[in-house]
């Protein structure tokens, strides 16, 4: 789950610093004071400041009184967001005809998430059929006093918030809650049990592993390390490092099962080779690399590069782009 500070989006999760500590602190209260049917203090969510809405005509909040909605925060290349994402279709599904309205709020971390092709792009490729208004300007975020991605607010036929949920898990005390507050709105047909979701590739779920903690490229986050390092003609943005000449590459020693790498590029294909242990990754290539370690950025998204099937310990990656003008945003891990 990533927690932003205000200035700027994201932090993710604890891995030993007293800021992040303090963060799953916080999130553990959230949680529990959800689990007990706490009063929300959260005002309704405020679409009127969505900039655009992709898979539906423009939905007045007052519109929806009278129906249960599930609103998910969530961006296209943040982790977290999509191992959540099949859950929440099942969802949409599972309580489509006992009268539950999804509501996919995109709200931006990358400035290339604000563009509107790029995340049309994305909707189908993860199977996003409900309506999605992109928040560009954090409107809605702001109208729930929203401080996560993901975060999920169950909205009752009143307009009440009922229940939130921030980042990733619990999904049977979620999905109970949308059968309650389907069950209080009158709904006789409502789903019994809760769903079975197995996500692939990027969607599937984390390992469980004492993973690396996601690293941001760009100097607006930056924290140096000494596990990682850049070779080559690199310029760090605020948001990313840009190749400027090529070839060049990026060295990490990390401790995951997964690794992926948010990247956008110039308009072009940008071609790569990446090594595990300074081999190619044969069967522990992720889906966006060929187990000789070849692959091409193609648009700004996530890029699963490793996916490990034997055992997690210490390793080293590298990534060598062979064309110039890749954008190196941010390392996350599963």
């Amino acid at each position: 789950m990533r927690l932003p500070m205000r200035s700027s989006p994201l932090m993710r999760s604890w891995r030993g610093s007293p800021r992040n500590m303090m963060k799953h602190v916080a999130l553990g209260l959230a949680a529990v004071a959800a689990s007990f049917g706490l009063a929300d203090e959260r005002h309704d969510p405020d679409f009127s400041g969505a900039v655009a809405w992709l898979n539906s005509a423009p939905i007045d909040f007052q519109s929806l009184h009278g129906k249960v909605v599930l609103v998910d925060i969530w961006t296209y290349s943040c982790i977290n967001s999509l191992r959540q994402l099949p859950y929440i279709q099942a969802w949409a599904a599972k309580y489509k005809d006992a009268g539950l309205v999804v509501i996919g709020v995109h709200t931006p971390e990358f400035s290339f998430e604000k563009e509107r092709a790029n995340v049309e792009r994305a909707l189908p490729e993860y199977g996003v059929v409900y309506p999605v208004p992109m928040d560009n300007n954090y409107a809605i975020w702001n109208s729930l006093d929203n401080n996560y991605w993901p975060a999920d607010y169950l909205i009752d036929g009143k307009g009440k918030v009922r229940h939130h949920h921030f980042g990733e898990g619990d999904y049977s005390e979620s999905e109970r809650v949308i059968q309650q507050l389907l069950k209080e709105n009158g709904a006789t047909n409502v789903p019994n049990g809760t769903v079975s979701v197995v996500g692939t590739g990027p969607e599937a779920p984390a390992s469980g592993a004492d993973e690396t903690p996601e690293t941001y490229v760009g100097t607006r986050r930056l924290a140096p390390s000494p596990l990682w390092s850049l070779s080559g003609g690199w310029d760090q943005e605020s948001e990313s490092a840009v190749l400027r000449t090529a070839p060049g590459a990026i060295t990490y020693r990390f401790h995951a099962r997964d690794l992926h790498l948010v990247m956008g590029g110039n308009g072009k294909p940008i071609r790569f080779k990446v090594t595990l242990e300074g081999a190619a990754p044969g069967e522990n290539h992720g889906v966006d690399v060929a187990p000789d370690g070849t692959g091409e950025v193609r648009e700004p998204r996530m890029y699963q590069l490793i996916r490990q099937k034997g055992s997690i310990g210490d390793r080293t990656f590298r990534i060598e782009f062979l064309d110039p003008g890749v954008a190196a945003y941010s390392f996350t891990f599963g």
